[in-house]
């Protein structure tokens, strides 16, 4: 079990390191939280939960720390232009090919899709869309089996 969970762990992270890290916060929270697991269920799929949200919580947790909130006159600092230097020629018609996959796609794939990639939750989507999770969580699935399918020249 361990070694599936820490390739779960690499495909979430794509980063070996991160992925230890996540599988040992994961292994952590599991052991703090036994009290909370039902006796003759899959720990296995428990395990699992438990990962994929301390993924999506570090992962809000970053993009929270990462905004910047102006409080200057005139909003100087959201109003000045911000060239980074670590822009590519390459990596820019990249992501306007990815952008141009996903704008192809139908809207029944593409607004949940694009609703999930933006941090909405899975209920929020249903919610918001009037559908049930379960056709939430395949259209998004679909979704990305397509545009891995149809960008598989950007595989790193």
């Amino acid at each position: 079990m361990e070694v599936r969970l820490e390739r779960f762990a690499l495909s979430l992270t794509s980063n070996r390191d991160e992925a230890k890290d996540l599988l040992q916060e994961t292994f952590l929270k599991a052991l703090s939280s036994k009290d909370k697991f039902i006796e003759f269920t899959n720990f296995e799929a428990w395990a699992y939960t438990i990962m994929k949200n301390t993924f999506i919580n570090n992962y809000r947790k970053a993009i929270r720390q990462n905004t910047v909130v102006d409080t200057t006159k005139d909003l100087y600092y959201l109003n000045t232009s911000k060239v980074s230097v670590n822009i590519k020629p390459d990596s820019t018609m990249q992501h306007k090919e990815i952008n141009k996959h996903i704008d192809s796609l139908q809207d029944e794939l593409k607004v949940p899709f694009l609703m999930h990639t933006r941090g909405f939750k899975y209920k929020e989507i249903a919610e918001q869309l009037d559908l049930k999770i379960g056709t939430v969580k395949s259209r998004i699935f679909f979704t990305r089996k397509k545009l891995m399918e149809s960008l598989a020249d950007y595989k790193h």
